[in-house]
């Protein structure tokens, strides 16, 4: 990894992009705990301060790499898709950007937002929520849950199941099979082979409380303008 990063700094100057880039390595192959700005040099071959340069402290590195992922993520505006659908790729896609660099998905997934581009990023995002015809408090509130659901997805995916067991004090294959059967046939639809499938059931049962909640909104408005044609 190292050398490669390197190679690219002989050929011109130090970027804020080729910064990026190896910060994202470096917390790949050391975790946020492990990452430094020093060891960040060291992996560019150049001295700290060359980094400061472009960046004036860590929080600012991590603000660039949030700003960085959001602006990848695609909040579809195509007014000719269903609403759900719409809603739906929106989910997708932020779980696709948070999980392309798994070490520093626990970072953005508790990252408050506020920077001008991810701010863009939420507006469009909340856009969508209010399109919906849920008037703006519901539709504030279901943007969260749906935080809630994709944070806690990415995390199990990127820091929980995906790091294998947490406990010291563990069981041995023939006492989870004879005393935790149903953790073992369950377990088998655990791993990552299955996170893909486990987050579109979640996912789909979101969106269908959602539609029926819209759909409640729907007659609710309707009823309240039949009420106030009658008292014309």
């Amino acid at each position: 990894m190292d050398s490669s990063i390197k190679k690219k700094r002989t050929r011109g100057r130090l970027s804020r992009e080729m910064i990026e880039d190896a910060a994202f390595e470096v917390i790949e192959r050391e975790g946020l705990s492990g990452f430094s700005m020093r060891k960040l040099a060291a992996a560019l071959g150049c001295e700290a301060m060359s980094i400061y340069h472009h960046f004036p402290s860590q929080a600012h590195l991590y603000e660039a790499l949030v700003d960085r992922q959001m602006s990848g993520l695609v909040v579809p505006d195509d007014d000719s898709l269903p609403w759900r659908e719409r809603v739906r790729i929106g989910m997708q896609e932020f779980r696709r950007v948070a999980t392309e660099h798994p070490a520093f998905a626990p970072f953005i997934v508790v990252y408050r937002m506020n920077s001008p581009p991810c701010l863009a990023k939420l507006n469009a995002i909340i856009g969508l929520f209010e399109d919906g015809g849920f008037g703006p408090e519901l539709s504030a509130r279901l943007f969260r849950a749906a935080g809630y659901y994709l944070m806690g997805a990415i995390l199990d995916e990127t820091a929980g199941y995906a790091k294998g067991p947490s406990a010291v004090t563990t069981v041995s294959d023939e006492d989870l099979a004879r005393d935790y059967s149903s953790v073992v046939t369950a377990g088998a639809f655990f791993g990552a082979a299955g996170f893909d499938k486990t987050f579109e059931l979640g996912l789909e049962m979101f969106l269908d409380e959602m539609e029926r909640l819209r759909e409640a909104a729907r007659s609710e408005a309707a009823q309240g303008g039949d009420r106030g044609r009658k008292r014309k």
